[in-house]
């Protein structure tokens, strides 16, 4: 099962990083996504990294602050954020995709890890 750990409070401007341990069965050969979700809203799509890390793709919302990154011999994936705003708060979830490619859609990923809370105060 991933697990998603990192998550806190943190002050406007701050920074935090995200990790994401994952089963090396479910891991091997696939993409690696970053999803989001605040209170009241859907899970919207933040990150996500190719298997070979060579493709990347974020959210506007949050490019140019966030980076992610992934370690394939340790089946860990990265999300460093930065300059983190209140409008960055949420529960912030890992998923294990289909492909070995990323996608923004929710829907192409398939094991999803429990979330780790981030609170951004301003």
């Amino acid at each position: 099962q991933l697990q998603a750990s990192g998550g806190g409070l943190v002050q406007a401007g701050g920074s935090l990083r995200l990790s994401c341990a994952t089963p090396k069965r479910t891991f091997s050969n696939n993409a690696v996504g970053w999803f989001r979700q605040a209170p009241g809203k859907e899970r919207e799509f933040v990150a996500a990294i190719s298997w070979r890390g060579d493709v990347i793709s974020y959210a506007e919302s949050v490019k140019g602050r966030f980076a992610i990154s992934r370690d394939n011999a340790k089946n860990m994936v990265f999300l460093q954020m930065n300059t983190l705003q209140p409008e960055d708060t949420a529960v912030y979830y890992c998923a294990v995709g289909k492909k070995s490619y990323g996608t923004t859609s929710y829907k192409d990923y398939n094991y999803w890890g429990q979330g780790t809370e981030v609170t951004v105060s301003s």
